[in-house]
């Protein structure tokens, strides 16, 4: 049995295969980022799923893919983590670039992930090959939930932010300043917390002030991690990810602007990568 995770920092999902390539199970846990969290905490959020418990001992392979796991040392807390609880499995984490890229194509093209974090690499059709490492949520993430709820934040803040959008964005939010200075700076999960007011672009109608919210953001994107690379006038962009998904209008808007070609703009990997983890295994039959 195959275990196929596509994890952020928010969530991860989780996909079981047999030998056949037949889906099993599908099951999520919260987020696992292990640039960000704890190890005591990742090794919880594995533990506590209870869809594992019955097939942690039937699985041979586990793939990982993941927010945060572009480094060596976040890399090998998770891989040991994951190695200790499926104690029969051959475990393989990977950064979520390749989850990405195997979700949205077999040819050459540039793949960038806007979610809850962002990020971008180029794929030349065997090896994906990093542009700018990522140096996560306060630095960079550009055009991702965190960037953006940070952005909504501020204008709220400053009263940057039209006056009827005020009111909603209190009644859906704590807006409270001790609360989000506690959320931010002292708790777990700081730029999963940040992403979560990004909601509000997508939760309410979308008007003026929101789309330019996004396309500041978005235009930003492109500039640090899409023109950068030498062969983006030769390759299509794909985008993957929830924010990806929902502001494709504005992506495409800016995309024309750079007279860029895109390609596929994906919601999850995880069919994607479903369908990458059955081609090896008939590969493997031959």
């Amino acid at each position: 049995m195959i275990l196929i995770a596509d994890g952020g920092s928010t969530k991860a999902d989780w996909i079981l295969l047999d030998s056949l390539g037949k889906v099993v199970l599908k099951t999520r846990t919260e987020g696992l980022n292990p640039a960000v969290f704890p190890g005591d905490l990742l090794k919880k959020r594995v533990e506590e799923n209870k869809d594992f418990q019955f097939y942690k001992n039937k699985i041979e392979e586990v793939y990982f893919y993941g927010a945060g796991c572009g480094t060596k040392k976040p890399t090998a807390l998770l891989k040991s983590i994951l190695e200790s609880f499926f104690i029969k499995a051959t475990v393989v984490v990977k950064e979520d670039t390749y989850a990405a890229t195997y979700a949205v194509t077999t040819k050459p093209g540039i793949v960038c992930i806007l979610g809850t974090g962002s990020n971008s690499s180029y794929f030349d059709g065997k090896n994906i090959i990093n542009g700018v490492p990522s140096l996560g949520y306060i630095l960079m993430d550009e055009a991702s939930g965190n960037y953006f709820g940070k952005r909504l934040i501020r204008d709220y803040y400053y009263k940057r932010m039209p006056k009827r959008y005020l009111k909603k964005f209190e009644d859906q939010f704590d807006v409270d300043p001790d609360v989000i200075k506690r959320n931010v700076y002292k708790e777990n999960n700081p730029n999963t917390y940040l992403a979560h007011f990004a909601e509000f672009i997508f939760r309410n109608d979308r008007n003026a002030y929101s789309d330019k919210v996004l396309e500041k953001g978005i235009n930003v994107f492109f500039k640090t991690r899409i023109l950068t690379y030498p062969q983006i006038k030769n390759v299509p962009v794909h985008f993957v990810g929830s924010i990806a998904f929902f502001a494709k209008d504005i992506i495409e808007k800016v995309a024309k602007k750079y007279d860029v070609e895109l390609g596929s703009i994906v919601r999850r990997p995880i069919d994607g990568l479903i369908e990458y983890h059955r081609r090896k295994i008939n590969l493997e039959k031959i």
